[in-house]
């Protein structure tokens, strides 16, 4: 169950860091597909996908220093 509850938390911290990635990505190549949108919302969109990057980052990085602490058969 351990190793279930690791490989859940790791897929969907991945998932959270490539959607941030996406959204960076899209918001700089495209940022005339913020259509109606002001300019201060296309900075707080980038700026949240900034921060879900790096939330996302920690939660790998925390994953990994407490893999074998928390996820480890006993």
């Amino acid at each position: 169950m351990k190793g279930q509850l690791y490989k859940l938390l790791k897929s969907k911290a991945l998932s959270e860091r490539e959607e941030a990635i996406t959204t960076l990505r899209l918001m700089g190549e495209y940022p005339a597909g913020i259509g109606d949108h002001s300019t201060e919302d296309f900075y707080n969109n980038v700026e949240e996908a900034l921060i879900k990057l790096v939330d996302a980052d920690d939660k790998l990085d925390a994953l990994e220093k407490y893999k074998s602490e928390l996820f480890s058969p006993r």
